[in-house]
Formats: structure tokens, C-alpha cells, sequence
């Protein structure tokens, strides 16, 4: 393609974390991005795009674009940096690699990678085929959605997400966890239209987020106690007679043994312990018994609390009840991850390398570098598409793995971002205009081809580019390592089409000529025939992957409670559960170091209810410590009833900053979840002092 063109318009699909993966475009002037916006044509953006990538030209052009590789020359984290070539430092890598491998093995390299781009050649093959070959660890990629997942598949056997334009059949949305108008803002046209329709919303979340706001009903439960609330719920349903028997006789598996959990439950308890009163219990519950068709969409948050898996089981278990999977409008909308799967050989290419390397927990990334993990311990980490010193749970202890003398670590990104500080070396990485790449949405049933748009900045190089650069210095002659995108992409579309009857007749030359392409019919409705991928073939509602493991079978309605330890001279009732949320303006933490939307995002805050403001004498503007025997952030106090009392919330995302110290998650735990390996971020305890009060000090670990 000649991106060198007057006036090209360069199609491409949105890399970041989001569900909606938009289609967007380019326009192309003597080589310089002069405009950019939504594919017109894209069913999903519909020729908009959200608030964090509309200017994402800044990004793109931004002043503080990394653009040569860099040695760092000083003690780590002191700005030190000398310019060095590829050549040198791709050279430096190998050696320190071969180094390592010779005197601990290939396990004492840590891969560490998420979502800084979804596509499928710049992190997943990026992120598989080299470090295979190489022998390294792997990690455990169990951040964001694991539990949910998991949750997901044991009762329903895959995760099929009804398209969005699917909302405008429902009668009744219920969003669980979930504020799509900041994390998938492209279902709300439909949430809206389906509502002036005479389709009730109901929000169930502790925080009065900004889909709330627009909400019919907002319920606001105590954070953890979900689980429990949803089978408060199914326990009305059958008391009320409002549960479809002939449905779940026909589709269920495990209905009796529900039945009994739900009929031994405390009604008063569930009210008692949720928060959530009796009237509006039983008005959801009827809402949902008599509004049909009646979907359920969960958002992430709801499974990165310690009971991640019990709370979706139960939460997914209610369609069931009243007869909604399979219906037009109806059903659970969580992701479309496993409309198909990828062909694991193609990706990974198991065959031509050695034994598969131990898996690393990301959660425990802290704990990890400190020496949790030995036998060999972790001697490099190579991060890309990641910012785990802001991205990670108890960042406090991954700045001191970070910090460690004798760990070899290199980062390829954009930007310094507060983990590139840390490095030895800081590799220049390309942007989603400067690479080619596939992506495919986990809110819909689109596949995305991009086109790189322009030239890279300066001297950087993209994921599967630099991966290829290693496998050369490394001595690496398979032909797979040195594939084009294009190849790549071919490749895997051709094996996954074996087996995978959607992907049969999407061409790599059709997806570059259309920019994107359907792989389901929109109107198909997931789980139509009946059929669900589980031992039993129907839903499972007491399932044996939970009860085989040693856990209920059943959904067990447990509660989440942080178990922290109280800081030193604090007193324990003044202990706040703490939710970190999504930002409105950033993906996680991309984003975040663009001026514009940080003045959008405003400060970083706390948010505490009027009451907890007022008992630790502490007003709106002011400058607090938020902090717990793990570490420790300042913030600056908000005072709203948007929060519930003894809840505090602190947007996540924040770069650290010089001297700032903002980032929430140096106090979130790395505390492993019920199942999957999931992260507890909401499981979070912390007080909130003024800034310069005496606390005892944390530890810091």
C-alpha cells in the first residue's frame, strides 16, 4: 500500500481495551495524519468515535513519543537515560539472555504483556511464538476478566454475547458492575432507542455512575455481596411463581439442588447484608419475572473481588430461571470471546519448541520479582503493552521487584510511562497508525483489519517487529518466527477455518479490500437451538467444574470482605472499602499522559459519602493519603452521595507522576480470586488521612 498518497483515507480498527473495537480511518497528507475518525460504514462506531480516542492524533504526534532506543546510565528510576542504536540495544538483550539461560535457563525470563493493543499479530502472536521458542516463563494473563470467564463457561459452556443491536428486542437491561457509557460506549445509541421504546434499565452497581444516572432503577448493593443479591433475587422468582419450570426442565441441568440453596436462604439476611431493601428486591425480581424479553449485561468489575466466580455463576444462573437464553433480546451479555476460537497451533506453534515454560500469576507480579517465584527466580521481564507499575494490583511491592539490581528489565512502549523508568533498556514501540494487525471486538461479531496509515516515529518498531529482531539475535532459523502481519493473519485464518465454520470464507484479501467483516449473522441468537457446550448440554446450574475443584457446585451467594490489616495507631473501624473503577477518559492507563483528557478526567480524586467525610474532618479539595499496610497514594477529597457510606472510589488509570504519588493501585491487593487466577482489585480496604498526618508508617512491601 502507498500510505504516502494525497488525501489517502487508511482504514483501520481501534487496538485498545474496549469492547466496541471500532472501525476508523485515516486521512493522509505528503505522509502526516491530518484527520482522523470512525469508519462511516462500521455498524458498531456508526461514524463516531468515544471521548479517550477521538484525539487520538495527539497521541500519535505527541512531544513526548519515545524515538530511539535508550540505555539507562544512571541508578534506576533517576531520568539517566544515554540514546543507544537497535543494533546495540537488541545486541545488549541477547546477551544478557544468553547469559541467563546458560546459568539459570530460559525460566528466569518473565514476558509481561495485556491489553495495550488487543490485535491478534501485535499481542498474541507478539506475545506466544517468540518467547515459546525461547523457552521463557509464561504468564498467567488473568487480570481483567478470567473469573468471569470461567464463571461463564462452566454454566453456559461458551461465551456468546448477543450483538448490541440485539438490546432493541429487550424489554428489560439490567446492567450488572457495568457503566457502558464509559466502557462500551457504542451499545448506548441502542440502550437509548430500546428505552424510548418502553425498555426498563435497571444499573446495579454501588456508585452512581453516569449510566446510572440515566437508569429506571439503580441498585446500589454493598461492594461483594452480588452473589448474594442474585440469588435474593431468584428466591422471590420462586416464591412468586414467577420461574419458567418447563424451560429449565427442558434446558437446565442442577435445578433441584438450586432450588434448595434458594429456598434455605435468609430473605431478611440478603437484605441485611446487601444493603438493598425489600421493596426494591422484589420489584426487580418481578421485573424480571414478567419484562420479556429481559437481558442481563455484566461488566467487568463484577468478578475482581475474592468470590469473582460464585458472584457471575449466580448472576448468569437468573436468564435461566425465567426461560431467556436463546431469546432475541434476552440472555446474559458478558463477551463474544468464544463465538470461535483461534487455532492454538497456528498461534503458538507448540510443536517446533521446547517444553512449555511455568505459568506466572500477572497478579502477582510483586510478589513474583520479590521471590515468590524460584527455582530459577525471574533474573529479566520484558514488558510491552503494559504499564504494570500502574496497571498491576500492589504496585507498591512491583516497584520494589522493579527495583531489584540484579533484574534485567526492558520495555517497549510509546511513552516513559512510570514502568519504562525502572528499565535498563526502554524500546520506542509503534502506534496503531505506524503497524498492521487483526483485531477482532469482544462486543460484537466483527473481524477489523488495520492498515498502518503512515511511517513510524523515528526509530520505533512494532511488537512482531521487535520479537522478530530477538528471535534473529537469538539464533532462531524457523521460518514462522519471520512472517509478515500479512502472513501471520493469513495463516491462522486458513487453520482456524478447519474447524471453525464462521471464520469459512473470510479471506485475508477480502478483510484488507472491506476494512472488517461479519463472522456471525446479526440476527443469529445465541444458545437459539437449545444446545450448550456443558458436560450435561444444557445450562449448568450446579456445575461439576466448580464442585471438582472444592468448590459449591451451586452458586453459593458468598460475600467478598477485604481482610486487610489494620495500619498501625489506625483504628479498624475506620477502614473504607475502596473501588477503583474505570476512568471515563482512559483506557486503563493509555491515555493517561495526554493533557487534554487528563484535564477531562480532572484530578485524581477519592470520593467518600458526606458521612465518612465528615468523621475524619475532611472536606472537598483537600489533600489526603489513601493508604493501608500494602502502600499508600495521595489523592484530592471529592464529597458526594454518589458513593455509598463506608465506600470509597478512586478512578484507576493515573500515571504515577514525579513526586505525585497517585496511583490507586499501590494499594490494591494481589490476593488470587475464587477461581482462574483472577485479580481482586475491589476486595480493597484503605484509610484516608489528611496529608502530613501521622499514620504509623505502612509497610511499603
Amino acid at each position: 500500500m502507498d500510505v504516502q498518497g494525497p488525501g489517502n483515507w487508511i482504514n483501520g480498527t481501534c487496538p485498545h481495551d474496549c469492547p466496541d473495537a471500532c472501525g476508523i480511518r485515516t486521512r493522509v497528507e505528503q505522509g502526516r495524519a491530518v484527520a482522523f475518525e470512525a469508519q462511516p460504514e462500521h455498524p458498531v462506531a456508526d461514524g463516531w468515535l468515544c471521548a479517550k480516542v477521538n484525539p487520538y492524533l495527539e497521541r500519535v504526534y505527541h512531544a513526548d513519543r519515545l524515538t530511539t532506543p535508550l540505555r539507562r546510565t544512571g541508578r534506576r528510576g533517576s531520568g539517566q537515560w544515554q540514546a543507544v542504536s537497535w543494533k546495540e540495544a537488541i545486541g545488549e538483550i541477547a546477551e544478557r539472555w544468553q547469559g541467563l539461560i546458560a546459568s539459570h535457563g530460559p525460566e528466569s525470563i518473565l514476558p509481561y504483556s495485556y491489553s495495550g493493543t488487543l490485535g491478534l499479530v501485535q499481542m498474541t502472536v507478539a506475545g506466544s511464538r517468540f518467547w515459546n521458542r525461547l523457552g521463557a516463563s509464561r504468564l498467567e494473563r488473568s487480570i481483567c476478566m478470567a473469573g468471569s470467564r470461567h464463571a461463564v463457561r462452566a454454566t453456559l459452556g461458551k461465551r456468546m454475547s448477543p450483538p448490541y443491536h440485539h438490546v432493541l428486542d429487550s424489554r428489560l437491561l439490567i446492567f450488572w458492575g457495568h457503566n457502558p457509557v464509559s466502557t462500551a460506549p457504542h451499545l448506548m445509541p441502542f440502550v437509548r432507542r430500546a428505552r424510548r421504546q418502553g425498555c426498563r434499565v435497571v444499573v446495579i452497581d454501588p456508585v452512581r455512575s453516569r449510566s446510572a444516572r440515566g437508569s429506571d432503577l439503580h441498585l446500589r448493593p454493598r461492594p461483594g455481596t452480588d452473589g448474594l443479591l442474585a440469588l435474593g433475587i431468584a428466591k422471590i422468582l420462586a416464591e412468586d411463581n414467577l420461574v419458567d419450570e418447563e424451560w429449565l426442565a427442558g434446558h437446565a441441568h442442577g435445578w433441584p439442588a438450586f432450588r434448595r440453596r434458594i429456598a434455605s436462604l435468609d430473605l431478611a439476611s440478603v437484605i441485611s447484608e446487601t444493603g438493598i431493601s425489600g421493596k426494591q428486591l422484589r420489584r426487580l425480581a418481578h421485573w424480571l419475572g414478567s419484562s420479556h424479553p429481559a437481558m442481563i449485561r455484566l461488566g467487568d468489575a463484577i468478578n475482581r473481588h475474592t468470590n469473582a466466580g460464585q458472584t457471575v455463576r449466580a448472576i448468569a444462573c437468573l436468564p435461566a430461571l425465567v426461560g431467556q437464553y436463546g431469546v432475541r433480546g434476552g440472555g446474559l451479555g458478558s463477551s463474544t470471546g468464544d463465538w470461535f476460537t483461534w487455532d492454538d497451533e497456528a498461534i503458538n506453534r507448540w510443536a517446533e519448541c521446547p517444553p512449555p515454560g511455568r505459568i506466572v500469576n500477572m497478579n502477582r507480579l510483586g510478589a513474583a520479582l520479590c521471590g515468590e517465584v524460584g527455582d530459577p527466580p525471574i533474573r529479566s521481564l520484558f514488558v510491552f503493552g503494559a504499564n504494570p507499575m500502574v496497571s498491576a494490583p500492589n504496585s507498591a511491592l512491583v516497584e520494589k521487584g522493579l527495583l531489584r539490581e540484579d533484574l534485567f528489565t526492558v520495555v517497549h512502549d510509546l511513552f516513559m510511562t512510570d514502568t519504562a523508568t525502572l528499565a535498563d533498556l526502554v524500546l520506542p514501540a509503534t502506534s496503531q497508525l505506524e503497524q498492521e494487525d487483526l483485531h477482532r471486538g469482544y462486543g460484537h461479531t466483527l473481524l477489523g483489519y488495520n492498515h498502518p496509515a503512515i511511517r513510524p516515529a523515528g526509530e520505533s518498531r512494532s511488537n512482531w517487529e521487535t520479537m522478530q529482531l530477538l528471535s534473529r539475535a537469538m539464533g532462531f532459523g524457523e521460518s514462522w518466527l519471520y512472517e509478515s502481519p500479512a502472513e501471520v493473519v493469513d495463516g491462522i485464518l486458513r487453520a482456524t477455518a478447519v474447524t471453525e465454520p464462521p471464520l469459512r470464507g473470510i479471506t485475508l484479501r477480502k478483510l484488507r479490500q472491506n476494512g472488517f467483516v461479519a463472522y456471525a449473522d446479526g440476527d443469529e441468537v445465541p444458545f437459539a437451538d437449545g444446545e450448550f457446550a456443558t458436560p450435561s448440554g444444557r445450562v449448568e446450574l450446579d456445575s461439576s467444574a466448580y464442585s471438582d475443584c472444592g468448590l459449591n457446585g451451586v452458586p453459593d451467594g458468598s460475600t467478598a470482605t477485604p481482610r486487610e490489616d489494620t495500619p498501625p495507631g489506625c483504628n479498624p473501624a475506620d477502614g473504607l472499602h475502596l473501588l477503583s473503577p474505570a476512568a471515563h477518559h482512559f483506557v486503563n492507563s493509555s491515555m493517561a499522559n495526554q493533557a487534554a483528557l487528563v484535564r477531562r478526567e480532572r484530578e485524581a480524586s477519592v470520593m467518600l459519602h458526606p458521612a465518612d467525610a465528615t468523621s475524619r474532618s475532611l472536606e472537598a479539595g483537600g489533600r489526603v493519603k489513601v493508604f493501608n499496610t500494602r502502600g499508600h497514594c495521595y489523592r484530592t477529597v471529592t464529597v458526594s452521595e454518589d458513593t455509598l457510606p463506608g465506600v470509597a472510589v478512586a478512578t484507576n488509570g493515573f500515571w504515577q507522576g514525579e513526586d505525585s504519588m497517585q496511583s490507586i493501585n499501590r494499594t490494591t491487593s494481589d490476593r488470587l480470586a475464587d477461581v482462574a487466577g483472577q485479580s481482586t482489585f475491589h476486595s480493597n480496604r484503605v484509610w484516608v488521612v489528611p496529608d502530613g498526618m501521622e499514620t504509623g508508617e505502612e509497610s511499603e512491601t
